[in-house]
């Protein structure tokens, strides 16, 4: 099969001929048929000091895909071939104190597809049948192999946050604060700001729902008149830009709740008195998808239909323009971008 490898401890990938997976008993074989690309490829990609501190060449890339079960093990008795599938790609150990107290999304043990082992830019992946998502006829491949970052969106906005007649600001309209933009939208906030330095974003966010999509600089004024100088309910803070991150604490309101998917390339430092203490503010790290209410959230959401993540989608590649793919990524001017394997 086809599969695109990180094969070098160097910049770059590799599209190789490789055998295609073989299955555990407890395990499900996938024929891939559309597979997002998201940022953390990019940092593999470019073998910047994440990557060589976590990854572990050769493997195959990719953790977000949908497709058809074309295999299954001896011991699944809940999917069957045919299938049309998504699936959790962080895999977890099912046995630890986090785990077994419903906090499985931040299980130490975690291995993730297309970092850890090996992912989905492959014409075949293999998965535990765990880990299977079942899609909705209505719901398309391209929109199925996109649940994982949707998932970080929801998960952000809809934990914790009460969402019904809030007002919200989001901080960074890459493809996850861009879901968040919909979400919120289709979760009963009253008003939305969303704010990035990127006029392509900013259109997008516009097509999303956003009531304002301005730049960070004229944020406050956003926020403030929304609000009659109160601040914001909630804000989600998507970008992990120090400036944003800051401007996120003070622009939510006293006692309002500040939930922060960004991640600062770098240490910041926080005045922890004046910017969280003495407002009374609630801050929630939010770490991939709830396994699995997220999940759930997301197909009750897409089987509404107030939510269409559809619009964020802006570029299409096969497997052999992957170096297209990144480009587009890297230029600041995609949404986001999807691969078109089968």
């Amino acid at each position: 099969m086809k599969a695109l490898r990180k094969t070098a401890t160097a910049p770059g990938f590799t599209l190789a001929e490789i055998p295609v997976p073989e299955i555990r008993d407890n395990e499900v074989l996938i024929r891939v048929r559309r597979a997002g690309v998201c940022g953390t490829d990019v940092h593999i990609h470019d073998w910047d000091a994440w990557a060589q501190g976590r990854c572990h060449p050769p493997f195959t890339v990719g953790h977000e895909f949908a497709g058809d079960v074309a295999k299954v093990g001896s011991l699944v008795s809940d999917v069957t071939v045919g299938d049309r599938v998504t699936a959790e790609g962080h895999i977890v150990c099912g046995r630890c104190h986090l785990c077994r107290t419903g906090n499985s999304h931040i299980c130490p043990n975690t291995k993730i597809i297309g970092v850890d082992r090996d992912g989905c830019f492959a014409e075949y992946i293999a998965m535990p049948a765990t880990n299977v998502w079942h899609l909705a006829d209505s719901v398309s491949y391209e929109v199925g192999g996109i649940h994982d970052p949707m998932g970080n969106a929801f998960h952000t906005a809809l934990h914790g946050t009460n969402l019904p007649g809030k007002t919200v600001l989001i901080t960074g309209c890459g493809p996850i604060g861009l879901f968040a933009v919909g979400i919120c939208r289709a979760a009963g906030a009253s008003r939305i700001v969303a704010s990035d330095v990127n006029q392509t974003r900013l259109a997008l966010a516009r097509a999303m729902g956003a009531h304002d999509a301005v730049q960070p600089a004229a944020a406050e004024a956003a926020v403030r008149a929304a609000t009659d100088g109160l601040g914001a309910d909630v804000v989600l803070e998507m970008s992990g830009v120090p400036a944003a991150v800051h401007q996120a604490l003070a622009l939510v309101r006293v006692g309002g709740r500040v939930q922060v998917l960004g991640i600062p390339a770098k240490r910041m430092e926080l005045d922890l008195a004046t910017e969280i203490i003495f407002k009374g503010i609630t801050i929630y790290g939010v770490v991939g998808r709830r396994m699995y209410e997220t999940w759930i959230e997301m197909t009750q959401f897409l089987s509404s239909g107030q939510f269409d993540p559809r619009p964020v989608i802006t570029h299409r590649f096969a497997l052999e323009r992957h170096a297209e793919a990144i480009a587009a990524i890297k230029s600041g001017e995609a949404g986001k971008v999807v691969f078109e394997i089968g």
